[in-house]
């Protein structure tokens, strides 16, 4: 694949698509210079990136395989979970927002989704989307999962960050739904305290997956939250821990509570 440069619209930034250099069928979405998404166009099943396989571990216990389900992507990147989902679930139908035009294009001219795919792109701020996500689905019963992957720190919009969001999002949501939020965060996790902190005021049920390490607050990195109306039963805590990846942790609501009191 011949690499090509794209500028984004709305942060001026150069987007491109690049073979990984690890094997023949994947490839990098890198936006300013950085790298962004993973694709493996001969599975795309596969997930590289450690975060995002615990998200979608997290949707595999809340909703089993080959049950299709409906999905929104708040944050579009390479499509990386969407593609994960339509593998595991075909007839699954989702919708994915993202604030740069011209990247959804670029991302799909190059890496095209499997077959089959009921995936609907909708170039909007996240926040202002969210009125028009069921609709777009075309569900009445509620979205079954809402995956937030846009923060980076303290650099996240404002908007996207207070009470108000997130309960707009847990609206949105199914019965059994689950509100699943990519935290990326400094030593000192002070920005993913706070989203914590905030989710445990909307939620019955906040959780919390990543790596080990992190917990000592030492080191930068991504922690997944899970907003949802069912509490961690040690079944699910089992299953998730042993999906990995490894070393993990896997902090149920009570336990959250405690760690961000820490930090």
């Amino acid at each position: 694949m011949k690499s090509r440069t794209v500028q984004l619209s709305f942060s001026g930034l150069g987007a491109r698509i690049i073979p990984d250099g690890l094997s023949d069928s994947g490839y990098i979405l890198e936006i300013g210079g950085a790298e962004q998404s993973h694709v493996d166009m001969a599975d795309q099943s596969h997930i590289f990136y450690e975060y995002l396989r615990r998200i979608a571990h997290v949707i595999d216990v809340f909703r089993p395989t080959q049950e299709p389900i409906s999905a929104a992507h708040l944050g579009a990147g390479a499509l990386t979970l969407a593609r994960y989902i339509q593998v595991t679930r075909p007839e699954s139908v989702q919708v994915a927002v993202d604030i740069e035009r011209e990247l959804p294009t670029l991302v799909l001219d190059e890496l095209p989704l499997p077959a089959g795919s009921s995936l609907e792109i909708l170039i909007d701020d996240a926040r202002s989307a969210v009125p028009r996500l069921a609709s777009l689905l075309k569900t009445e019963q509620g979205i079954d999962a809402i995956v937030l992957d846009i923060f980076s720190g303290w650099q996240a919009p404002e908007h996207l960050t207070d009470p108000e969001f997130y309960g707009e999002l847990q609206n949105e949501l199914s019965g059994g739904g689950v509100l699943v939020v990519n935290v990326g965060d400094d030593p000192g996790l002070t920005f993913f305290a706070a989203q914590a902190r905030t989710m445990l005021g909307i939620f019955n049920h906040v959780w919390c997956l990543t790596e080990q390490s992190l917990l000592t607050a030492k080191y930068p990195g991504n922690l997944i939250l899970v907003g949802t109306d069912q509490p961690l039963s040690a079944d699910i805590r089992a299953t998730l821990s042993a999906a990995g990846p490894h070393p993990g942790v896997v902090l149920d609501t009570h336990e959250l509570s405690e760690f961000v009191a820490t930090l």
